[in-house]
This record gives C-alpha cells, sequence and structure tokens, in this order.
C-alpha cells in the first residue's frame, strides 16, 4: 500500500472524539462562531476516514492530533485491550492540582500516578479518568475541599471506595455501583470537606456517548421509514 492510501483507512471513535476536542478548544478560544463549530463537529462525527477527518481542524492549532498512523504490514500479536493496556506503571512522585480561587481540570489521555493530591479553596476542580492510564493496579486520589468542590469521573467497571470526611459538606459515593470489571483499577478517594464537597460519577467516555446518540438516532430514523413504507 502507498503512502498516498494511508488517509483512506478507517478512522476510529477516538480518532473522532480528538478532532471534537480541538473543535472545542478553538470555540472557546474566539477561533470559530458557533455556527462553524456546529457544522465542522457534525462533519467530524459523520466522518469515516482520515481524509475526511483531516480538513476539518487543518487551519487550527493543534491539527496535528488528527495525523493518520504509520502502517505496517508485520505480523504483530493481536491486542489484548482492556485494562491491561492502562495500568503502565511509574508514577511514583505524587501528583499535585490546586485551585484557590480558581480551578484545575484533568480529562483526556493522561496518566494518574499512585497519589495525587488536590485543593480547591473557594475553587472547583475536575478528574476526568474516563480515557486516563493507571500508574497502579490502585491509586490514591485526596481532595480537601474547603468551600469549594472537586467533581471525579469515573468510567463504569472501575472498583471506588471513598473514604473521606465531610463537615458541613460531603463525599459523594458513585451511583450504580457494579462488579468491577476483571483487571481494572481500583481508586480510593479519600480527604477532608469543609462547606465544601467532592462528586464521584460514573460516566461513559465521550466517543461511547457520541456513539449511541447516533446509534438512536439511526434508529428513529429506521423506525420513520418503516412507518412510511407502511403508509401510517
Amino acid at each position: 500500500m502507498s503512502d498516498d492510501a494511508v488517509p483512506e483507512l478507517r478512522a476510529s471513535d477516538a480518532d473522532r472524539e480528538r478532532v471534537a476536542e480541538v473543535l472545542r478548544d478553538a470555540l472557546a478560544e474566539g477561533r470559530l462562531d458557533m455556527g462553524e463549530f456546529e457544522e465542522r463537529l457534525e462533519a467530524a462525527y459523520k466522518a469515516r476516514t482520515y481524509a475526511e477527518l483531516a480538513p476539518i481542524t487543518r487551519d487550527l492549532p493543534a491539527s496535528g492530533a488528527v495525523a493518520p498512523p504509520p502502517v505496517s504490514f508485520a505480523k504483530e500479536p493481536v491486542d489484548g485491550g482492556g485494562w491491561a493496556n492502562r495500568i503502565v506503571g511509574g508514577g511514583e512522585s505524587p501528583q499535585i492540582a490546586l485551585a484557590v480561587m480558581s480551578g484545575f481540570e484533568r480529562k483526556g489521555r493522561w496518566k494518574v500516578h499512585k497519589r495525587f493530591n488536590c485543593l480547591a479553596f473557594w475553587g472547583g476542580g475536575e478528574l476526568d479518568l474516563r480515557e486516563a492510564d493507571f500508574a497502579a493496579r490502585e491509586v490514591e486520589i485526596n481532595c480537601v475541599a474547603i468551600m469549594g468542590g472537586v467533581q471525579v469521573i469515573v468510567p463504569p467497571g472501575v472498583e471506588v471506595v471513598v473514604r473521606g470526611i465531610g463537615i458541613m459538606g460531603g463525599f459523594e459515593h458513585p451511583k450504580g455501583d457494579e462488579r468491577p470489571d476483571p483487571g481494572a483499577p481500583r481508586v480510593v478517594i479519600g480527604g477532608f470537606a469543609f462547606w465544601g464537597g467532592v462528586g464521584v460519577a460514573r460516566k461513559i467516555t465521550r466517543a461511547e456517548q457520541q456513539r449511541l446518540k447516533e446509534q438512536r438516532r439511526q434508529e428513529k430514523l429506521e423506525r420513520k421509514e418503516r412507518r412510511r413504507l407502511k403508509g401510517w
């Protein structure tokens, strides 16, 4: 296969979501108006190949996020997928995030060290673990929320243990607790909340949300077409 054929490779949900993130950043920075953003976002989620994705962010910073991957025809072991590929080791030093009359955010593909310490004082923070890699099978997130709040988002299948203490505040346990996936990490959330709170929510990824939205839209169109054919 020639290099010219690489852009015709099929794009994944993760590729489309990376493009969507670039567009959201461009909207927030004023590079796109709402009309342009909506038009390009729709085109991104409809794209099936890299050739269709690339023009959407060509005139925006970080357009390299949609570069097609290198192609190799060497036979490689089948990727087992699952959580094994997201327990990456390392991360011995603690991570720190501060929001003092401000905010912090960790989302997308990032690495959660064995210990994460965060402080929200008259501010707020969000830790989105749905696409994160984990330094160990068990990670500890220590949150101090004083007249502020921290939101922790975990994907389905991850075991969550909440041990924090709240005074005129509280630590929220995730809804929909279920048996953890085999090999999934364990997230221990502790700390202290005073006139503040630490929320824990279990959500699917944005790419999966979009896939389900598209699936429901397609099913709606199919039902409408069946009714039309029946003359309803």
